[in-house]
């Protein structure tokens, strides 16, 4: 089957459109209607085109712009908390990975991209309107990208569809679980993670951080590390020099890692 050519576009402000390069006139979200091919197929790497009243920059369809042009529902895991659950978990090509709550889909393509070709990625979630979004959010990075790991889907609450996840493994390298209560998911999927694997629970607040680290204690599981990551951005001062901009930390959850020793 042939893949679908994707193609990512930076306006001056920053904002990015991913766009699909297939023919024919149709409707693309921010920049209007139009044929994508006759558009955009023979604009070079770095080159702009002027679509509208918007100049666009031709890049590199990689994670960050895939990231930022994504499709979006619910809310998103973002790059600061992803790239530390995918690094903390340790995961890469070749590795089993359980997730539980894609949402848009936002950690979904972080962990994508580390898994490579050879790597396995199940996700979860029961809400369909929900998982629609995330889908198509990981179709466009499988399509785009040069190395995609094998993907499967299962729809339903965790805890109702072990037997699911277990017909594609009987053993995972990491679980992630980003869900509105902890405890039941934890104690379902607990005898799925293999020694030396990692669990990653994504909290919005404290009493689900509480509730995972019991959770995963009771299932006989290291805390490895707990707590919340702070983002503070800089930016140029209109004096000259560099200083934090104006804004509240960059609180977004808490998180949990757990560790299988044995």
């Amino acid at each position: 089957m042939n893949q679908a050519q994707w193609s990512a576009f930076l306006e001056t402000d920053g904002k990015v459109h991913i766009v699909e390069l297939v023919p024919g006139v149709r409707k693309i979200k921010g920049l209007g209607v139009l044929d994508a091919v006759e558009t955009f197929s023979k604009i070079e790497m770095g080159e702009e085109v002027l679509v509208g009243q918007k100049i666009l920059t031709r890049v590199p369809f990689r994670l960050p712009e895939l990231s930022k042009g994504m499709l979006r529902r619910a809310q998103t895991i973002s790059a600061k908390d992803a790239g530390f659950i995918t690094s903390r978990l340790g995961i890469g090509p070749g590795d089993r990975i359980l997730e539980a709550g894609i949402g848009s889909g936002g950690l979904s393509m972080y962990i994508a991209r580390v898994l490579g070709n050879s790597g396995t990625h199940v996700t979860v979630e029961p809400r369909n309107e929900h998982a629609e979004v995330g889908l198509e959010n990981l179709r466009r990075g499988r399509e785009g990208w040069s190395e995609f790991p094998t993907h499967h889907h299962i729809e339903g609450c965790i805890e109702d569809v072990v037997n699911e996840i277990e017909k594609v493994s009987s053993e995972y390298d990491g679980i992630v679980l980003d869900l509105p209560e902890h405890t039941s998911a934890i104690e379902a999927v607990a005898p799925l993670l293999g020694i030396g694997g990692r669990i990653a629970c994504y909290c919005p607040v404290t009493s689900q951080l509480e509730a995972a680290w019991i959770a995963c204690e009771q299932a006989g599981f290291e805390i490895e590390w707990a707590g919340e990551l702070i983002e503070r951005q800089w930016g140029k001062a209109s004096k000259g020099g560099v200083r934090p901009v104006n804004g509240p930390f960059g609180h977004t959850a808490f998180l949990l890692v757990a560790y299988r020793r044995n």
